[in-house]
């Protein structure tokens, strides 16, 4: 972790100046060489987790069942059946949507992408696909503003400011501002084929459900949807993953109770430092390798987070690292750090491991 003198940088561009600014590139690169330098074992974590599918069957059968459920109640209701059991699933959903952009379900990427689009559909709006080519560049290009959709555009951030209320209507509207990111990233292609299969699957399953289910049962599932990335202790999961408490620290993990019901979405750390390692397996990579990971500053409460984002003025959105270094990788490139160095240690170039206990891994289809 850089100390104190290390973040003496030069003059931010005037683009950047109102967030914190690096000059160095992505810290994960050089972790996961580090991590698996001194934990070979490590390796062994790496795979797909097939049962995951299941997961997902099971989120998108509870939001239709609530959604049956409620369709002839009270606005109020749905509302909390919204935010005590809707937002949940939903957000379980996102994570296995996580899950299908690193391919950690099932060998062929397409069935990956096919999974997502199903898991994708109680949330109403066609995002699985779109958020697996932003995700795969937020991790090769952590901070770069022009290719990392998980930072906030900085229009964006003059137009909330530090006041409470402004990050509040921020978070409840959290899916429209991030709809208003990819424009800005004018290196990534905004429509493939797969993203026009979402998005026409998207819109016959919010058809279907309007005139099966009824408005009702879609106004619970758009809620679900909003509760579960906005105002909601979930919702400061997005503000835990790189919102910045400890500068020059720029990556947070959480380690609290709700991890049980986000499969372990909040071991941050862990997953861009070994993006090819599963949900269920993402603990062990801590418990492994502690010095790793107990020196670095964490969260142990989402809600804590979340009164403390909304009501320090020091929390922003510019509370976000951005760097222009791009560490010599081409846009079009999905990197696999983790894999990468494992294949490079069987030609002895990983650091403190030799060749013979790193077998190389074969090529992923």
């Amino acid at each position: 972790m850089q100390n104190e003198s290390e973040r003496q940088e030069p003059e931010a561009p005037p683009l950047l100046r109102q967030f914190a600014f690096s000059s160095q590139p992505e810290p994960h690169r050089e972790r996961t060489k580090e991590l698996l330098g001194h934990h070979p074992e490590l390796r062994g974590l790496i795979g797909k987790n097939p049962y995951t599918f299941f997961i997902i069957l099971t989120g998108v059968a509870i939001q239709l069942g609530v959604g049956t459920l409620v369709r002839g109640a009270a606005w109020w209701v749905i509302v909390l059946a919204a935010f005590f059991v809707g937002a949940f699933a939903s957000h379980a959903l996102w994570v296995m949507i996580h899950e299908c952009s690193h391919n950690l379900i099932f060998s062929k990427t397409y069935m990956n992408t096919l999974a997502g689009i199903l898991a994708n559909a109680p949330h109403l709006l066609p995002s699985s696909v779109s958020f697996q080519r932003y995700h795969l560049k937020h991790h090769a290009f952590q901070g770069v503003y022009d290719l990392d959709a998980d930072l906030p555009s900085l229009w964006e951030a003059r137009l909330i400011g530090r006041s409470a209320l402004g990050k509040a209507i921020w978070l409840m509207l959290f899916p429209i501002f991030q709809v208003t990111r990819p424009p800005r990233l004018r290196e990534i292609p905004m429509f493939d084929r797969w993203i026009v299969l979402n998005m026409v699957l998207q819109v016959a399953f919010d058809v279907a459900v309007y005139l099966v289910l009824g408005p009702k049962a879609l106004l619970y599932m758009g809620l679900s949807f909003f509760f579960s990335v906005g105002l909601h202790p979930l919702g400061a999961r997005w503000i835990q993953e790189h919102y910045l408490v400890a500068p020059p620290q720029e990556t947070y993990s959480y380690y609290g109770p709700l991890n049980t019901v986000a499969f372990n979405v909040g071991y941050h750390n862990e997953h861009h430092d070994l993006p090819s390692v599963p949900w269920n397996h993402l603990p062990t990579i801590r418990s492994t390798a502690p010095e790793m990971y107990n020196t670095l500053v964490s969260h142990t409460s989402w809600t804590r987070l979340l009164f403390h984002f909304l009501f320090d003025p020091g929390m922003s959105l510019y509370s976000r690292q951005v760097r222009k270094e791009r560490g010599h990788i081409a846009p079009g490139t999905e990197t696999r750090p983790d894999l990468e160095f494992l294949n490079e240690g069987s030609s002895g170039v990983l650091s403190g491991v030799q060749a013979q206990e790193i077998p190389a891994l074969p090529e992923r289809r």
